[in-house]
């Protein structure tokens, strides 16, 4: 199948080449709604990855597990071993010897990521980090993790530790699932131990509307990684990128996903409205293999910031035939098609670059694409339109979409 790429230009930063070239070989990523187990987005979900500190999330999976059936309390100690103490960063600072609580134990894995408090509780747990590895690895295999092998309790580099970004949506879905009385924890930003504050590498929680968890992770061999839940209107979804090129970028892919994602889902959902608007319906799982750049395309920041009511920035896209700008100016005179209404401008976008991948370019001529805000009962949409078309030519491409099984209709002038 052709990749569809798309570039939002940023007039202060893009990636250079180099990391852009090594993030790309490091890249994957996985969209799923947890509601439907439905498919939202997947590439190179399968490619096995080294998962850094997404490791502890099974850490923490068994941690809970210990919980729930009695075995251990939140206030139990945990003591560290001078082999726990040893651990580089990212870590707590624990001393030989020195104790803490399961909850703080909890904390610093979430919140601080702390590779000291990771060793600490595979030892407490299972006497020697080793075996917790063979154990973690074990109940992967239970929870359907096929293609993941666990060496360590913390995730630092080992060549044979390694996962797949669908594994890792997996152990999402399985945590929430199975300890939703624990799940809080992962939307902590902050704890407070041995009179020190300590926040969370996970910028997208309490930022991003809807994203309550889960776990950053970062070793040169793997890049930037991110596991990210959210709800929003009682609908639950899991994100995964890994192979970023730096934790901005990482994110920044990470929420226009999620943004896609829930466009998909919303257009589904919300589909009376779309019909009371004469706007077409989704397919969510094509537009999702549409909708995504590769993650090493991506700068650091992304037009989702906008404004409400500003006009889409101009994005260039990677040739395929002829490039076509997406236009700020005023739309031109004349018929207009539009192929869809969604509730991000990175899936209008997205989805007038793969019309224009379809072989209508003669057809299309010098019509303008254009990303068009509307506001519609309190809500942000954006409308996918080409524009500057006369009638016939406007019927024409929308019959070919429509044979196609491709949304279409076409708009007289004004209108």
């Amino acid at each position: 199948m052709a990749r569809f790429l798309i570039v939002f230009v940023c007039a202060l930063s893009m990636l250079a080449l180099a990391p852009r070239a090594q993030a790309s070989e490091r890249y994957a990523a996985f969209v799923a709604d947890m509601q439907t187990g439905e498919v939202l987005h997947a590439r190179r979900a399968d490619a096995l990855r080294y998962p850094a500190s997404l490791t502890k999330m099974m850490t923490l999976y068994m941690l809970f597990d210990v919980l729930e059936r009695g075995e251990l309390a939140l206030d139990d100690p945990i003591t560290a071993s001078a082999e726990a103490a040893s651990r580089p960063a990212s870590r707590l600072g624990l001393q030989a010897g020195q104790t803490l609580t399961v909850e703080t134990a909890i904390r610093a894995l979430i919140i601080q990521s702390a590779n000291d408090v990771a060793v600490a509780v595979a030892e407490h747990l299972e006497g020697d980090e080793e075996r917790f590895a063979e154990v973690m690895t074990t109940r992967a295999r239970e929870l359907g993790m096929a293609n993941t092998v666990f060496r360590n309790a913390s995730g630092l580099p080992d060549a044979r530790q390694q996962t797949t970004a669908r594994d890792i949506a997996r152990l999402a879905y399985a945590l929430h699932r199975d300890f939703p009385q624990h799940y809080a924890y992962f939307s902590e930003t902050r704890f407070r131990w041995n009179g020190a504050t300590h926040r969370t590498h996970n910028t997208l929680v309490g930022d991003q509307p809807g994203v309550d968890g889960l776990k950053t992770g970062y070793i040169r061999a793997s890049g930037f990684n991110l596991a990210a839940s959210a709800e929003r209107d009682g609908h639950r979804i899991i994100a995964v990128v890994m192979g970023g090129a730096s934790a901005s970028v990482r994110d920044a892919h990470a929420r226009e996903l999620i943004e896609a994602a829930y466009s998909a889902i919303n257009a589904r959902t919300e589909s009376r409205m779309l019909a009371s608007l004469n706007m077409p319906r989704l397919n969510p799982v094509r537009e999702q293999e549409i909708l995504t750049a590769e993650l090493s395309t991506l700068p650091a920041q992304t037009a989702q910031g906008s404004a409400p009511g500003v006009p889409a920035a101009r994005v260039e896209l990677e040739p395929v035939g002829e490039p076509r700008a997406f236009s700020t100016s005023e739309t031109p005179p004349g018929w207009a098609i539009q192929v869809g209404a969604y509730t991000s401008q990175a899936a209008a976008s997205a989805r007038l670059e793969s019309v224009a991948m379809m072989g209508l370019h003669t057809l299309l001529g010098d019509a303008q694409a254009r990303v068009e805000p509307m506001q519609r009962n309190g809500r942000q949409l954006w409308r996918a339109r080409y524009a500057g078309l006369d009638g016939s030519r406007a019927q024409s491409i929308c019959q070919r979409l429509e044979a196609s099984g491709e949304s279409c209709f076409a708009v007289p002038p004004a209108a």
